[in-house]
């Protein structure tokens, strides 16, 4: 059953980094990104193939930092 994840997302100044951030959450087996604006996104996740920290994680590598809102 999918969770809900919102991360917040420091470093975001632009819809450029809106573009790249989506790219990166989409490109991770498992998740469905909702929304995407600048400091924030929300997806959709399988538990079985993803965890919250490998998502926020993906946002990391690209240069920004990812927070998992709780």
């Amino acid at each position: 059953m999918p969770r809900e994840l919102k991360l917040s997302i420091d470093g975001m100044h632009c819809e450029g980094c809106v573009g790249r951030v989506t790219r990166a959450l989409a490109s991770v087996k498992g998740v469905r990104v909702d929304s995407v604006q600048v400091g924030s996104a929300m997806v959709e996740f399988e538990p079985a193939l993803a965890t919250p920290e490998e998502i926020a994680g993906v946002v990391d590598r690209i240069g920004f930092k990812a927070q998992i809102e709780r």
